[in-house]
């Protein structure tokens, strides 16, 4: 079961994430979205195309930009739409 943890919280729990490049791609259902707030931070991946980002907010804590997804990804990436991915200190174990 994968699992993504930050401040002591969980905010993903699964055993249907989709690894890409090194990146746990977690199921839009198994995110616990009340701790995820959609940014108006963009990046744009070749293959993927663009990348949506989430502020992540904790026990009055913030990690800005610490989750990402692909709502409506390129073709070659449409296994991971809307799946939702983290990093910059959020603990992500497989």
């Amino acid at each position: 079961m994968a699992v993504a943890k930050w401040n002591g919280v969980v905010l993903a729990e699964s055993d249907a994430v989709k690894e890409i490049e090194g990146n746990l791609y977690f199921p839009p259902d198994s995110v616990n979205m009340e701790y995820l707030k959609e940014t108006d931070t963009h990046s744009t991946c070749p293959w993927k195309g663009l990348a949506t980002y989430f502020d992540i907010a904790v026990n009055g804590e913030i990690n800005t930009d610490a989750a990402w997804h692909y709502p409506d990804p390129k073709p070659a990436a449409k296994e991971i739409a809307g799946y939702i991915a983290f990093w910059k200190g959020v603990e992500v174990t497989p």
